[in-house]
């Protein structure tokens, strides 16, 4: 058997009152992931702790049994991401050109992501060339639009914060040590540094002169978040026994999985929301070579984001209609198990991110339990039979419902894995 994973990427969502009380997803019409509820055992999953809001590499690196602490972070993984060849000493963080404003001695931050023309971008970022800090190196690599990554290497720590305030009308944040090590001080010391180098660059750059001519908001600022640096990570197959891929269209996915020794399938997102999950669904039924495939769309997540609950049910209905695919060509196979969720709660009201609300969850396959859950929503499947499911028990019920769990106390490799049978070593007739 083998297990196809579907993440409607930010699904579950907050009650509105232009949707009558209800989520996005409880108001949606949702005939096909309603037809896979009525068929599976249904339950809540939280992929740490309820309430609390996850990034999605952090939700993802739980799904996938991992502990937190293991995290490389999301500047590694994305640099993994996007084809770079990380030095195993180097760090790496998240950063996006932005607009600033003086304001009593800081820096306030008054447009988060300015609109800028194709070819400022590539002016202002060549300009990122040209600023230093002291005693550590630190490269500018873009990534896409306003984006990039920046590379620290020398006796550099990931242990430090962010400058990124997220909020526009906070002040960028100074960068201090997470941890007492002198490197942790060093790279914090040396970032700030680097921040104000940028900023007095940028500022006296001709581009934004002339933007200031215009009336236009100056790209004056870099704002930095996430470093990380490479981790030793237990590889994904043999701490689940499991061959696995991951069908994703985003570098943070693709970068995380690699790092976990997935497969990885690149492929891209057209703006048509159904006929891309459809298409990964297809070739996630194809892919009978894997014993785990990992299908994932981001859309759902980024209607959250625009804040209206009505895009949101509109994109919730249009990944309904690809599910179809689902219930007509996975459904039936005896041996998929399928399992249905999300990565975390987007909630298209208020001003967090991400929220820390549960997500539905279903599992249909020929072991799971019938449940009598019709709906598929972040309330109904409440009633369902799988309870509330928390972080690594997500893998956990994947290996039990695909008839591979290991009975508990069971020694057959040199480390307790939880799949049987493991990757034992045979006892030879001439080995003694």
């Amino acid at each position: 058997m083998r297990c196809i994973l579907v993440i409607l990427d930010g699904l579950g969502d907050r009650a509105h009152d232009a949707l009558a009380g209800r989520t996005p997803l409880q108001a949606a019409y949702t005939p096909h992931l309603d037809r896979l509820a009525t068929a599976g055992m249904n339950g809540l999953y939280h992929a740490y702790l309820q309430g609390v809001s996850l990034s999605s590499e952090v939700a993802h690196f739980l799904m996938f049994g991992y502990d937190r602490e293991e995290l490389p972070g999301r500047g590694y993984l994305e640099a993994v991401g996007y084809g770079l060849e990380p030095d195993a000493e180097d760090v790496f963080l998240l950063c996006h050109l932005c607009s600033v404003a003086e304001k009593d001695g800081q820096l306030v931050l008054a447009h988060e992501r300015p609109e800028v023309a194709k070819s400022e971008l590539y002016a202002l970022k060549k300009a990122l060339n040209t600023c230093k800090s002291n005693d550590i190196g630190i490269r500018f690599v873009s990534t896409r639009k306003g984006d990039g990554l920046l590379v620290l290497s020398g006796a550099v720590s990931p242990a430090i914060t962010d400058s990124d305030p997220i909020y526009e009308g906070r002040p960028l944040i100074s960068v201090e040590p997470a941890d007492a090590t002198p490197e942790a001080r060093r790279t914090s010391e040396q970032m700030n540094r680097y921040l104000l180098s940028v900023y007095r660059t940028l500022s006296s750059h001709p581009l934004n002169l002339g933007r200031k001519e215009k009336g236009l908001p100056p790209v004056n600022a870099l704002a930095t978040q996430r470093a990380g640096r490479k981790q030793p990570l237990t590889p994904f197959f043999e701490k689940w026994g499991l061959k696995a891929l991951s069908i994703a269209s985003l570098p943070i996915y693709w970068g995380l999985c690699r790092e976990l020794g997935m497969e990885v399938s690149e492929v891209k997102d057209s703006g048509d929301p159904e006929g891309d999950l459809r298409e990964r669904l297809s070739l996630a039924h194809g892919s009978r070579e894997y014993d785990f495939i990992h299908v994932h769309t981001k859309v759902a997540d980024e209607a959250g984001h625009t804040k209206d609950p009505s895009i949101k049910k509109a994109v919730i209905e249009a990944l309904d209609r690809a599910m179809a695919f689902a219930v007509e060509e996975i459904m039936p196979d005896p041996e998929v198990l399928l399992v249905v969720t999300a990565d975390h709660s987007t909630a298209s009201v208020g001003t967090m991110i991400h929220t820390g609300e549960t997500v539905p969850l279903t599992m249909v396959g020929k072991f799971p339990r019938r449940d009598r859950v019709t709906a598929f929503n972040e309330i109904d499947c409440a009633r369902g039979a799988l309870g509330p499911v928390r972080g690594v028990e997500l893998m956990h019920l994947v290996l039990n419902f695909l008839d591979r769990g290991k009975l508990g106390g069971l020694m057959d490799t040199t480390h307790d894995q939880p799949y049987y049978p493991g990757h034992s070593k045979p006892l030879n007739l001439d080995g003694y």
